[in-house]
């Protein structure tokens, strides 16, 4: 008999890495040398200095996808009967959301429903869409903005949580601080500090300043805010950074409001078939609940 866990960590691995469900990668390596164990087949294959599934892997990869549908299936068909959120509800959130939005929302299902176990993974947004779509994880809290509106593909269920508004920041001194207001004209010569390109911050962030008329100075590249905060008191840049997530300013970090607001919005995802779950109506609840009470409208 295969074990359906190991079947869920190498579909999990074949979709997105060994990060897609939170695993290390030594227990993505366990899970996988027993299930070459069951199936007297080699899954992973050295190449270079990394290692790969095997076309084996892929075809048993893919048969695990059709088994963990069938899977859920049943488990919402108990969950339905029951009427309350019980089992597993994996959920992926981005790097802000799952500092500012999630522990609120974890810790009220945790409280509410006992039955529930809940596991929250970071993924970035980009990804979440079809780690959703893929049944590698329940639900998923993604944003986008308004020049790059979120995909979401057939089978998938999406609701607004809420806007994330988003601020200028520069550091104490600079020619605009104080300002009531700044428009993004106003922006054409500064060095900006953003995150790496390929996330959906750095496309936007490019996308509306070109926009604007003017292709900007990206001087400094860090994937967290607290980093980006960092560099702005140190007096090297400017950024735009949302208010969900990012905390109290740094000493030297002044926010300006910009005309017009920039606002993402946040959504909650989840494959239409598993809609009839309570712990996925539960989960959305609690998100649009949070959201609302942290301002996000």
């Amino acid at each position: 008999m295969l074990d359906l866990s190991r079947l869920r960590a190498l579909h999990a691995v074949s979709v997105h890495g060994s990060a897609a469900l939170g695993y290390t990668p030594s227990a993505v390596s366990q899970q996988i040398t027993k299930l070459e164990r069951e199936t007297r087949t080699t899954l992973l294959e050295r190449r270079g200095r990394g290692v790969a599934l095997t076309e084996e892997a892929l075809h048993l990869a893919a048969t695990a996808q059709r088994l963990l549908a069938i899977v859920e299936q049943a488990e919402t068909t108990l969950e339905e009967r029951r009427g309350l959120p019980t089992g597993r509800l994996s959920i992926g959130a981005f790097a802000s959301a799952a500092r500012g939005l999630l522990p609120g929302v974890l810790a009220g299902l945790e409280r509410d429903h006992p039955a529930l176990e809940v596991r929250l993974t970071e993924v970035d947004p980009h990804l979440s869409v079809d780690l959703v779509a893929k049944g590698v994880i329940d639900l998923a809290v993604a944003h986008d903005w308004d020049i790059a509106p979120l995909p979401a593909p057939e089978g998938v269920a999406q609701a607004l949580i809420g806007g994330d508004r988003c601020d200028l920041l520069v550091p104490e001194g600079h020619r605009l601080a104080g300002r009531d207001a700044v428009r993004r004209e106003e922006l054409a010569k500064e060095r900006w500090i953003c995150q790496p390109p390929g996330r959906v911050c750095h496309d936007w962030l490019v996308r509306t300043l070109r926009t604007a008329g003017y292709e900007p100075d990206i001087r400094h590249q860090a994937e967290e805010n607290h980093t980006q905060l960092a560099l702005l008191a140190a007096g090297l840049g400017v950024a735009m950074i949302p208010r969900l997530g990012r905390g109290p300013l740094p000493a030297g970090v002044v926010a300006v409001p910009l005309d017009p607001v920039p606002v993402r919005r946040l959504y909650a995802l989840w494959r239409t078939e598993a809609a009839r779950r309570p712990a996925i109506t539960a989960a959305v609840s609690s998100l649009q609940a949070h959201g609302t009470a942290l301002g996000l409208a």
